[in-house]
């Protein structure tokens, strides 16, 4: 693996290793690995999960003739366009447009790279951010991975790049072959956007759900207090400390927005620790505007229902709607 990441015009820390970057994530990883286990996910639930969860889920929707629906629904992304506005932004980024994609898990659904592909070569954002989960297991070898993420990577036309972090699911590793494909990854870091002389600030965290290796002072290290500032992490629940810190924009994943959605119940998993209006799509809290991503992929089986995977284009605006 290469300790250094490649040069980077746009990034403040660029002279960083990401071999460096990526040392407490790279403990806690071998911890999990010595312990089998994660910090919120013991031995037990992971035995549950493997033998009884999803074999039951399965059986039961393959029982019911839903498995197979539930398949056709994981492979059918739409594309959702979300205008923001905000008071602040600079006059140079009135109409900019980000490409959010969150929560691949590319290696746990056959099929879903080349419809993921041939939507995403269509568009054309000014900027992409991915916020993690690249993996289907949150152990095990990444192999499955590169040549689907190669894929999408190629498919993608930014003019301002792709910038990445890393989620609960992903083993470090995978910075380093994302980087090799042209993805800038932010580990507790943050770049400088500069379009006509205006800048926009996006910072990235590592994991804050499962690792806890997020660092948001670190990564907004010398940002300005009065730039606007886009936060990449991998799950909503730094919301709080996000707004303490004038984040403008926070951007996220995790949730899958429950992936199983029932009418009028919604969601029947949230899997994050915040408020239920968090979970999924445009939120506010004080001064700051969220939008948390259902995901392009799957977790523990490859099925949607209620709950169609999302491409998002943010799209930032100046003033009130």
């Amino acid at each position: 693996m290469p300790s250094k990441r490649p040069s980077r015009s746009l990034s403040v820390t660029a002279e960083r290793s990401l071999e460096e970057l990526l040392e407490p994530r790279i403990a806690v990883e071998r911890h999990f690995a010595q312990l089998g286990r994660t910090y919120r996910h013991g031995k037990l639930h992971r035995f549950f999960e493997m033998y009884v969860t999803r074999p039951v889920l399965r059986n039961g929707l393959q029982l019911a003739g839903l498995y197979e629906r539930g398949k056709r629904n994981a492979l059918n992304p739409e594309l959702r366009t979300v205008p923001m506005y905000f008071d602040g932004l600079p006059d140079e980024y009135d109409g900019f447009q980000i490409l959010h994609l969150s929560d691949f898990h590319i290696d746990g659904t056959d099929g879903l790279t080349e419809v993921l592909a041939e939507r995403l070569s269509e568009l054309r954002p000014d900027l992409c951010v991915f916020t993690g989960d690249y993996r289907f297991e949150d152990r095990g070898p990444c192999d499955a991975v590169y040549p689907r993420m190669r894929s999408i990577v190629s498919s993608i036309r930014a003019r301002h790049g792709i910038f990445g972090i890393l989620g609960n699911h992903d083993a470090g590793e995978i910075a380093y072959q994302l980087e090799d494909m042209g993805v800038q990854m932010l580990v507790n870091e943050f770049a400088e956007i500069n379009q006509g002389g205006e800048s926009l600030w996006l910072a990235g965290v590592d994991d804050n759900f499962d690792y806890g290796t997020h660092d948001l002072e670190k990564a907004l290290s010398s940002v300005p207090s009065d730039g606007f500032k886009i936060l990449l992490a991998h799950a909503p629940e730094l919301y709080d400390a996000a707004a303490d810190k004038g984040i403008d924009l926070y951007l996220a994943g995790h949730t899958h927005a429950g992936q199983i959605r029932v009418p009028v119940l919604g969601a029947l998993k949230h899997n994050a620790r915040c408020p239920r209006a968090y979970i999924h799509g445009h939120w506010r809290h004080r001064g700051m505007q969220g939008y948390t991503s259902a995901g392009i992929g799957c977790s523990s089986l490859p099925i949607r229902y209620n709950c169609r995977p999302e491409i998002v284009l943010v799209e930032l605006r100046r003033g009130q709607p």
